[in-house]
């Protein structure tokens, strides 16, 4: 019963691939992270969606369809609200039917802002990411546009700092996220070709200097040729102390 409680004090990181996170508080809210759960890479993502029946919040970096993922049908089914830059958040409602009433100005921010959610159990601050960002109806659908894209940095109440860096390219203005945050867990793209590959980001790593480093945005397609392997030898070159924690898909890890 003791183990039991004290687990449930944890903070739970769950990766479905790509860069979807399930995040679980210590007091058992639902926080999704860019929720493409049915991506192909995670061989369970049907399974995993269908069970997705309480979600508090759904955060979304950016609005490209391997980000904003399956965040509608989750949205509708369980109420959970959208935590967003003003743009991607109109554009969520307009283009592709993101329930209004779960998308409103409180939970709506931009660049440079943070937000405080759930009772202030959650901050949630928007920090540049060098990307793109649009949403399209279906794939034959003029894209729309949906702002700049963005990173987040999430802190939890009694829990760790997190911060996904959404699709990036390594940009000299990550050494600021440390002057104003201690990151515990950094979730880093390496897969290259539509982001920052290991060696760049190695270097965001050194200018974040994380506790933890998860990668992520790598192998859902050939052309993300980013590896974990590739990532560890180019943090080892640069002599860097943050520990390199590799996923597997659909595995949770306590923080």
């Amino acid at each position: 019963m003791l183990f039991d409680f004290l687990i449930n004090m944890e903070t739970q990181l769950t990766w479905y691939g790509h860069a979807a996170f399930k995040i679980k508080t210590v007091t058992g809210k639902i926080l999704l992270i860019d929720p493409w759960v049915t991506n192909p890479a995670f061989a369970r993502g049907k399974d995993e969606l269908t069970s997705l029946d309480r979600v508090d919040l759904i955060l979304l970096t950016h609005g490209h369809s391997d980000h904003v993922g399956n965040a509608v049908e989750i949205g509708k089914r369980t109420g959970a609200i959208l935590v967003s830059n003003f743009d991607l958040n109109a554009a969520m409602i307009s283009t592709l039917g993101y329930p209004e009433a779960q998308a409103s100005n409180e939970t709506t921010g931009h660049l440079g802002g943070e937000l405080s959610l759930l009772d202030g159990e959650v901050r949630v601050q928007f920090v540049p990411a060098w990307h793109g960002s649009s949403v399209q109806r279906d794939e034959d659908a003029t894209p729309v546009y949906a702002g700049s894209p963005t990173g987040l940095i999430v802190t939890l109440r009694n829990g760790p700092t997190i911060y996904h860096t959404g699709d990036t390219d390594l940009f000299s203005d990550m050494a600021l996220v440390k002057r104003f945050h201690k990151i515990d867990v950094m979730l880093v793209c390496i897969g290259d070709h539509f982001t920052m590959g290991p060696a760049r980001a190695a270097e965001a790593v050194k200018l974040v200097t994380p506790n933890m480093v998860v990668p992520m945005h790598y192998g859902t397609f050939p052309v993300l040729t980013g590896t974990p392997e590739m990532l560890e030898r180019e943090l080892k070159k640069r002599k860097l102390e943050s520990k390199l924690r590799l996923m597997k898909i659909g595995e949770t890890i306590t923080l």
